[in-house]
């Protein structure tokens, strides 16, 4: 277990040797129940002081990679599945309420924002380009790959204040004169911003995995709109079969498809699962998701991947709409990104979601 660490990077020592970890868990090359090191052992072979070592298996073990043995040491977390089976991880949601003012990291994110004003200073004055700072789009690019196993190129990624400005977006982009389809129950936002927009639409009934398939293959839509992960208030989460029928029910009919993330990152099984749009090869899926579920409701930061084939007519239809997040919260938002505090958060919150679930039965 040796991991090259560089003084010079401009990273902490102990993250860099923490990423160096998570990567052999994730990766499989450390296994469930392998022991780590002794603290002393790992801080000779690194050349680094035993502070630093004991700084990053605390964080492994506060996020869940880890657990200590008293007068054993430390072992590769093993059981529920805290541990990724591989680093393209996707998560089965069930019902949870994610963070809360508690839970959220105010401090560390004051620090970025004292980082920003400092960095940026002039910057801070001049437009957005309008899909969004390149910083903010690159940081979710970067966070995608690793968290949800998307490939979604920042010049693909369009930033928004919250999800209905977004939705708003797509219903010009695909056109008034298109019928729509949402899940039935749906989230009352949804259907809201659709009726403001004087749309056709249809509702099509959820079962027990998804909309049930009668309502799926005579409805006729060439949009739907569908929350597959703990649908509110249904609770129904889409199974993979179902996934599989959606994604098979847009290339037949050469329809398109709005997948609404809002709650996933909150998921407490580890059992994988996969997004829609990582199921789609034919660029018929259009992923969004929220910064104001996983962080606070304050924080009306949204984001939506335009799949390529629509990258282009995006571009030409709606390129001219200005940015509606100011420059100052993109840029705070992606240095929080960027830092890996984001991830960590979401990890701690997971884990705690966790065990109030065991507690509870």
């Amino acid at each position: 277990m040796k991991y090259s660490l560089d003084k010079n990077a401009g990273e902490a020592l102990y993250l860099q040797l923490y990423r160096g970890i998570k990567d052999d868990i994730v990766s499989g090359i450390l296994r469930p129940g392998d022991k780590l090191y002794s603290k002393r052992t790992l801080a000779a072979e690194c050349g680094v002081s035993v502070i630093t070592v004991e700084h990053t298996y605390s964080l492994l073990a506060d996020e869940g990679y880890i657990v200590p043995r008293e007068k054993s040491g430390f072992y590769v977390a093993e059981g529920d599945g805290v541990i990724p089976s591989r680093p393209a991880l996707h998560r089965m949601i069930t019902h949870t309420t994610g963070g809360n003012v508690n839970d959220f990291p105010l401090s560390s994110f004051k620090r970025h924002m004292r980082a920003v004003m400092a960095d940026y200073e002039d910057e801070l004055l001049v437009r957005s380009p309008n899909n969004g700072r390149a910083e903010l789009r690159e940081a979710i690019s970067d966070y995608l790959k690793r968290f949800r196993g998307i490939d979604a190129p920042p010049d693909q990624i369009v930033i928004g204040a919250g999800s209905e400005y977004l939705y708003s977006l797509l219903i010009q982009l695909f056109g008034r004169d298109k019928l729509y389809a949402i899940e039935d129950p749906c989230y009352r936002k949804i259907e809201q911003v659709y009726t403001a927009n004087g749309v056709k639409l249809t509702k099509l009934p959820l079962g027990d995995d998804g909309i049930t398939p009668h309502a799926l293959r005579s409805c006729g839509a060439n949009v739907l709109h569908i929350t597959p992960y703990h649908s509110f208030p249904s609770g129904v989460t889409a199974s993979p079969s179902k996934r599989a029928a959606y994604v098979a029910w847009a290339r037949e009919h050469g329809s398109y498809i709005i997948e609404d993330d809002y709650e996933s990152e909150f998921s407490t099984l580890s059992k994988p699962v996969d997004t829609i749009l990582s199921l789609d090869p034919d660029g018929r899926v259009v992923y969004i998701n929220t910064f104001s579920q996983t962080l606070a409701p304050s924080m009306r930061v949204g984001y939506m991947v335009i799949p390529s084939p629509l990258a282009r007519t995006y571009e030409e239809r709606l390129g001219f709409y200005s940015c509606t997040v100011p420059v100052f919260d993109q840029l705070v938002l992606a240095s929080f990104i960027d830092s890996g505090e984001f991830e960590r958060y979401i990890n701690k919150v997971r884990r705690k979601l966790r065990n109030e679930k065991k507690g509870s039965l």
